[in-house]
């Protein structure tokens, strides 16, 4: 029987947890919680002392089982207040509040190179890679110096040459501030260049070069198991590229995409098993294992999943050392319990909360599964299905918040890949050890775990491509809850974990859960078609939705033109696919940062004639060498040149047509899209790349009002809000990805948007977007692939918007 004593109580302390730090005044509102809970957890004390005072047999169980809760919810309610006196000190409020330039030392929790400039991302005016940090000094502007410890995400960071976890860089930021509950109490946006001040320290120090050198090791190889060893085996998934990430999204494997908890499992296994077979005292045994899974997790970095696996192994060793069996739901409640002590504001990190429930469906479910698996195929095959069903059925109503799909080979896939992970791993930490030691042998142990970790990346390429891989399911908390219902009804129906009520009683169940199944899905199955039967065939504007990037489709009389590809090959050729374009009369580069040019390659052959702005970099020109190879004629283009596209006729506005233009995001080419005669109803378009707001104030003199606009720079901050006063555009189109870690769109943009009375649509919340022509002469027809567009208060002149979603 499971023992959830422990548990039940810590899982109702993280849900406090989760609430509280959501709140704005968390650390207030923590230290209420601590305080009413223990008064709780005293006065329940007192009461079952008392307990002859109460004849009923439920009240006495009550305040017998209440004070245990009741101190957990207060011991983390108090470490919320703790950890909130501490995350915004004084001076970091305040330049929240003022937007004061701050001079800070920081300290990289991740580590990244120069190769990663502009291929990571770019935010807010700027261009670099998006990094966690922590500021540990910051410098007002009265020249006073603070120590704090403060958790940020760093935005425009140019890395030179490699910069390894825990360096401390020296420069300038401004803060932005992030929703509550946020795990970074800040993003920082980078003004100017940050420089290192110190180094990593030894022992990150040294756990880096054998990273860095691993990767050298790795650089002979090709292929999707050269991109995914590395994050097999040292966490590293630096190369793994967008189609690959996504097929093992699909294929219900991304939890193999980079180290997991599994791997701390297999570590501490290894170290007791050699322990073991040499004899050592059970003490010398139990402390180097410690030691290694120590020396483990700085190898990988402690990434959420890495971090719990690791307090709980330490937890289940420490036990041993006592001599007491280490059973494993409490071992878990306790290293929960313990990291959010630790760390309160983990709690809402989808790699912390799935790494934990799949690990609970391993300890409650994984062998009643078994059980009942094992009346219809031999008990290995039983088991080897029974953990990843375990562990998918529990954990995909969370994944239903990040993609609202449910893979339906996501099983088989993990049947299919679970031998050669291990083997993978084993095999890749080997190599990396040996990397600086021996590299010949070294090279031998890397190219045995290519193969494994080859065949890993080919199931899930397979698995993802099979067609009706995946099932539709509604989005959000609603579809997350319906899918809870559903696993849970189908579990107790088949006596899982445990057999309760009649024979009856669960064929009703199963028969109710199967029914709401088809309805669900039936539903969902519906709304997509119905949305695809209501797509306007006369569109005339579209904006794929590609994550953190911008594609943007002009068509009209049989001619297209795609504005930037995005960064993501899989999701623009899926958009690409949906909307039917197979050619491209006209292809526009913005710039080339890789949120626009990175999945040109799908255009490769299908561009008949491309224009760029300025470029400045090789891998600027690669772009270009690689479209000319293609077939396509590329024209570099600046301010005032024109041409046409069916009946639209295209204008540029910037960059200025002179020598000096500094390539980047202020350099983007910005174009005027008007109707001609025979284009009486199509809606016209300005187009700003990621001009920022010295840009943009540049083209006030040249903006006329359009019908719809494009947010520059993903709805970044850096925004001149009397560009969109004068263009007053009905739409404003953001092309930004969900979770995007940069803030997009930020406040400052969706406030310009409405204050130019401009309908947002946006690519995370309604995917594609088109726009047709309405019914009634200059009125247009919006159309989104899911959500529900909320409009703004008009604040002036625009055509009327319909939604037809």
């Amino acid at each position: 029987m499971t023992d959830a004593r422990l548990a039940l109580p810590v899982l109702l302390g993280w849900v406090v947890v989760v609430v509280v730090i959501g709140l704005p005044a968390a650390g207030a509102v923590g230290f209420g919680v601590a305080a009413a809970a223990l008064l709780g957890a005293l006065a329940a004390e007192w009461g079952r002392r008392r307990d002859r005072a109460y004849d009923a047999m439920v009240v006495r169980r009550m305040l017998a089982f209440a004070p245990a809760p009741l101190l957990i919810v207060a011991t983390l309610g108090a470490a919320v207040g703790l950890a909130a006196s501490t995350r915004e000190p004084a001076p970091v409020r305040d330049a929240l509040a003022s937007g004061e330039r701050l001079e800070v030392v920081v300290a990289l929790k991740q580590t990244i190179t120069g190769a990663a400039v502009g291929e990571v991302g770019t935010a807010g005016g700027w261009r670099g890679a998006s990094v966690d940090a922590r500021l540990e000094r910051v410098t007002d502007r009265a020249g006073a110096t603070y120590a704090v410890s403060v958790p940020v995400r760093l935005l425009g960071v140019e890395a030179q040459g490699r910069w390894p976890l825990g360096v401390r860089l020296e420069g300038a930021v401004r803060l932005i501030v992030v929703e509550p509950g946020d795990d970074r109490v800040a993003l920082a946006r980078v003004l100017g260049e940050l420089h290192p001040v110190q180094g990593a320290p030894p022992l990150l120090g040294a756990t880096d070069a054998l990273r860095e050198r691993f990767l050298e090791l790795m650089q002979p190889f090709t292929g999707d198991g050269a991109a995914l060893l590395p994050g097999l085996a040292i966490g590293d998934t630096s190369a793994v590229s967008d189609e690959l990430d996504a097929s093992m999204k699909r294929s219900a494997l991304s939890h193999l995409t980079a180290v997991s908890g599994a791997n701390c499992a297999i570590v501490v296994g290894l170290v007791l098993g050699v322990g073991a077979l040499l004899r050592w005292p059970r003490t010398v045994r139990i402390g180097v294992a410690l030691a290694t899974l120590g020396g483990f997790v700085l190898l990988v970095t402690p990434e959420p999943s890495v971090v719990r696996a690791a307090v709980m192994a330490a937890v289940v060793l420490l036990a041993l050392a006592s001599g007491r069996p280490a059973q494993g739901l409490p071992v878990l409640a306790v290293a929960v319990l313990g990291i959010l002590v630790l760390d309160p504001w983990i709690a809402r990190s989808y790699g912390f909360v799935l790494s934990v429930l799949a690990t609970a469906a391993l300890l409650v479910l994984a062998g009643p599964l078994t059980e009942r698996l094992r009346t219809v195929m031999p008990t290995p095959l039983a088991l080897w299905i029974a953990v990843p069903l375990a562990a998918q059925l529990v954990c995909q109503p969370v994944l239903i918040l990040l993609a609202p799909e449910v893979p339906l080979t996501g099983v088989l896939a993990n049947v299919l890949a679970a031998p050669a992970a291990p083997v993978a791993t084993i095999l890749g930490m080997i190599a990396c050890l040996l990397a600086p030691v021996v590299p010949p042998l070294a090279t031998v142990v890397a190219a045995l775990a290519w193969l494994p970790s080859t065949w890993i990346a080919g199931v899930a390429t397979v698995a993802s491509g099979v067609p009706g891989s995946v099932l539709p399911w509604p989005e959000g908390g609603l579809g997350a809850v319906l899918l809870a219902v559903l696993t849970l009804m189908g579990l107790l129906a088949v006596g899982v974990p445990t057999r309760l009520g009649s024979t009856r009683v669960r064929r009703r169940l199963a028969l109710a859960g199967v029914a709401l199944l088809v309805v669900v899905a039936g539903a969902t199955a519906g709304a997509h078609a119905l949305a695809l039967l209501q797509r306007p065939a006369d569109w005339r504007i579209g904006m794929c939705d590609v994550g953190q990037g911008d594609a943007i489709l002009v068509r009209h009389g049989g001619q297209v033109a795609l504005i930037d590809t995005g960064r993501d090959a899989a999701l623009l050729q899926r958009c690409l696919d949906t909307l039917g374009i197979q050619r491209l009369d006209l292809l526009v580069l913005t710039h080339f940062d890789d949120d626009h040019v990175g999945a040109v390659e799908v255009v490769h052959g299908r561009a008949d004639r491309v224009l760029v702005g300025p470029t400045g970099r090789p891998a600027d020109e690669a772009v270009v060498e690689g479209l000319l190879a293609a077939g396509s004629t590329v024209h570099e283009v600046a301010a005032g040149e024109a041409g046409q596209l069916g009946g639209y006729r295209w204008r540029v506005l910037a960059p200025p047509d002179h020598r000096g233009v500094e390539p980047g995001n202020d350099a983007s080419l910005v174009l005027e899209w008007r109707p001609g005669p025979q284009c009486t109803d199509c809606p016209s378009l300005l187009t700003l790349g990621d001009v920022g707001a010295a840009g943009q104030r540049a083209l006030l003199e040249a903006v006329h009002p359009v019908d719809a606009i494009t947010v520059a720079h993903h709805g970044a901050a850096d925004q001149h809000a009397e560009l969109y006063a004068v263009a007053q555009p009905a739409v404003a189109l953001i092309g930004v990805g969900a979770d995007n870690g940069y803030g997009h769109p930020t406040p400052e943009a969706l406030d310009a948007v409405a204050a130019a009375g401009a309908l947002a649509a946006r690519t995370d919340l309604h995917g594609i977007v088109l726009l047709a022509p309405g019914e009634r002469p200059g009125s247009w027809l919006l159309w989104t692939e899911r959500g529900v567009l909320s409009p703004h208060e008009p604040a002036g002149r625009g055509p009327e918007v319909g939604g037809a979603q």
